[in-house]
């Protein structure tokens, strides 16, 4: 029993999903107590600070992290230091270029005086620093989900997002530090894992000698089109904040009052973003190896089995929605709880049509479509900013806010299948049932 419990424990659909699982679970901690340290218009800053931090992080990643996933996915392993080095090289001068931008802007804004939300004094005069500080475990994120080397990349994180839970814990029991100071030890954080990933060889650091012309163009072109798809999809879920953000009515208490349900709903995502991670690799890997009936089938069934599985869990999170809200905000938020509860609960249906959205999008990727991938992105992205447009000046509403997502994900299910009928001719009737048999015969994904 306890060797068969190693075994699953190793499995890689598994040892994802508990990584995904521990990590979000720790922010889960972490954004519980944040929310009962820092006021409604404080905790607003730090949302509107990390959200804009994530999508910058997004364009400098979004780069070389698929393209390095999918070459080493079907490389030998003298490609690793030159790839590596390669992506390494590429996400310095990347850092360099978004500091220039950052405090370039910030020095305009204070120039011209030109009133602007805490949130986003803060990004201007710190993220540039906190680039330098995750750039480490960042790069090495890619090593890890090529190598699907899950256990390692929930080590790393955990020294990350683990140090910050435990110092938010001693700083509500007796520093009572700011918003500031957070920020400065998110920073230290951030900094240890990167430091560990450095000395251990996995970020590229040490290969910079290694890298060449030739792998950086081939990273470029690959990756200008899923950088361009990452920054489109980190801007479908913060084009909300930031556009809060700038609403003279809503501002930093609409978008502390926002992330309540929006924090619930990421947790859904748990499962999805894990088995994403597990089958990209193995989508990419047959691609190349020509085995288009192989692509098929794996799609088939991670978009059908994830959907089925959102489905007793969407209807757990649409039946305790009042109670969820509160556990997360705490009474701080008890009097916007008919609000809040409404647009969690339209959120509850974004995430049942979400699986299917995605896996067309990894898909895409999968086949050396990432161009098709970005046309669907921009598409959806759009969407969803006239909708937060309108919503936020016009409704001055959080749950129309909401509803857009359900419209641009319907938008991206529609896209993704024309896309892709196109290219390798899916059929949309072999998810649910390809769903179900991923379930009943779990032994022919489990290990392979």
């Amino acid at each position: 029993m306890i060797r068969k419990l190693k075994n699953i424990g190793k499995e890689k659909n598994i040892s994802s999903l508990l990584t995904n699982v521990v990590i979000a679970f720790l922010g889960l901690v972490s954004f519980m107590l944040l929310t009962r340290q820092l006021s409604k218009p404080q905790f607003g800053d730090w949302v509107l600070f990390i959200t804009l931090a994530t999508f910058l992080d997004l364009l400098r990643f979004g780069l070389t992290r698929t393209s390095v996933v999918r070459l080493l996915s079907g490389a030998d392993k003298k490609a690793f230091k030159r790839l590596l080095g390669s992506s390494c090289r590429i996400n310095l001068i990347l850092l360099v270029i978004l500091t220039i931008f950052c405090w370039s802007t910030m020095a305009i804004v204070h120039v011209v005086e030109f009133q602007i939300t805490q949130g986003y004094e803060l990004f201007l005069r710190w993220y540039p620093i906190l680039a330098f500080c995750n750039l480490g475990w960042n790069n090495a994120s890619a090593l890890f989900q090529a190598e699907q080397n899950f256990n390692r990349m929930m080590l790393v994180r955990l020294a990350n997002i683990g140090l910050f839970v435990v110092f938010l814990v001693l700083n509500g029991f007796w520093f009572h530090l700011g918003l500031l100071e957070l920020v400065w030890v998110n920073l230290a954080v951030n900094l240890i894992s990167s430091l560990w990933c450095t000395f251990k060889k996995w970020d590229g650091l040490f290969f910079l000698n290694k890298a060449d012309r030739k792998t950086e163009k081939e990273l470029i072109n690959f990756g200008k089109y899923s950088m361009g798809t990452l920054i489109g999809s980190s801007l479908l879920k913060s084009a909300d904040t930031l556009i809060i953000g700038l609403s003279p009515v809503l501002g930093s208490t609409g978008i502390a009052m926002y992330a309540i349900p929006l924090k619930l709903t990421d947790l859904l995502g748990i499962p999805l973003r894990s088995f994403t991670m597990t089958a990209y690799p193995r989508m990419s890997k047959k691609a190349i190896e020509g085995d288009l009936d192989g692509v098929r089938k794996v799609f088939y069934a991670y978009s059908g089995a994830i959907t089925l599985l959102f489905v007793p869990v969407a209807i757990g999170c649409f039946v305790l929605a009042e109670d969820l809200i509160l556990i997360l905000g705490g009474k701080a938020y008890s009097d916007s709880l008919p609000l809040l509860t409404l647009v969690f609960r339209v959120f509850t249906v974004y995430t049942l049509l979400l699986p299917v959205d995605r896996f067309t999008g990894v898909l895409l990727d999968s086949i050396n479509r990432p161009k098709l991938n970005l046309y669907k992105v921009i598409c959806m992205t759009v969407a969803n900013i006239l909708v937060d447009v309108l919503a936020v000046f016009v409704f001055e509403s959080l749950v129309v806010v909401a509803l857009g997502t359900v419209f641009f994900t319907v938008l991206g299910i529609f896209l993704g299948f024309y896309f892709l009928r196109k290219e390798i001719q899916i059929e949309s009737k072999q998810i649910l049932p390809e769903g179900i048999f991923f379930f009943k015969n779990l032994n022919t994904y489990i290990g392979r």
